[in-house]
């Protein structure tokens, strides 16, 4: 479904990717893992055009997305949740809702799919963003990237700052969305134990490099692996 071949990108005069090669077929769940400015965050923000790659190709279902404005990408049936939530403080569960798919009119978006999924967010359906707790924010996040009915879906740090019990559901939830909506994952996790978990096959970022790369469940016994983001865990 996606291949990245060979892509490097900068912040002005900064390399943050350095000859990246990743693919991800239909129907899996891969996990890019790897320690704080390793890349992952800016690998996903060129994959959907918002860095551009200042080398390398980017092939989305055989056809080149190199190039292309992010709503062009989007458009595609590329979707993603950034990490940070980014949610709209200010507007309603619904209105945030809405924004996951400007391309349609309100009357034509379908919500009622993204409420089995996440229940919770029909029932604050009229609440500000801003007064939801964490979980609830992460759910709405990844529930706005979901209106689009995504082909691939971008999970940037689904994880980050929630508590232990709120991590399990957001994974489970993850899981549930790849085999019950059929969706296309890319996640990107510092919470490499999760990720590995959930994940088909994973790849290690180190310092804007793919330094290794396997089945999640290799990756997981590895030494290697172990020794830098598996202790503790």
């Amino acid at each position: 479904m996606l291949i990245a071949n060979n892509i490097s990108s900068f912040y002005g005069n900064i390399q943050a990717l350095d000859g990246i090669s990743i693919n991800v077929n239909e129907g899996e769940i891969v996990s890019i893992i790897g320690s704080n400015g390793a890349g992952k965050s800016t690998l996903l923000m060129t994959l959907c055009g918002i860095v551009k790659a200042s080398q390398g190709s980017i092939e989305f279902q055989n056809k080149n997305i190199t190039s292309l404005p992010t709503h062009e990408i989007i458009r595609m049936g590329v979707s993603q949740s950034p990490e940070g939530r980014r949610i709209f403080p200010k507007l309603t569960v619904y209105e945030n809702l809405l924004i996951g798919d400007p391309l349609k009119r309100e009357k034509e978006i379908d919500l009622e799919f993204v409420f089995d999924i996440f229940p919770r967010l029909k029932e604050r359906i009229n609440q500000r963003g801003g007064t939801l707790s964490g979980g609830e924010q992460q759910m709405l996040s990844i529930a706005r990237a979901l209106v689009s009915k995504p082909k691939l879906l971008l999970l940037d740090e689904p994880s980050l700052g929630l508590a232990p019990i709120i991590v399990k559901q957001i994974f489970e939830t993850i899981v549930k969305i790849n085999r019950e909506n059929k969706t296309t994952i890319l996640l990107v996790e510092q919470n490499a134990f999760g990720a590995l978990r959930l994940s088909n096959r994973g790849y290690v970022l180190v310092n804007g490099k793919v330094t290794l790369s396997g089945k999640s469940s290799e990756l997981l016994d590895n030494p290697e692996i172990k020794k830098a983001y598996l202790e503790g865990a």
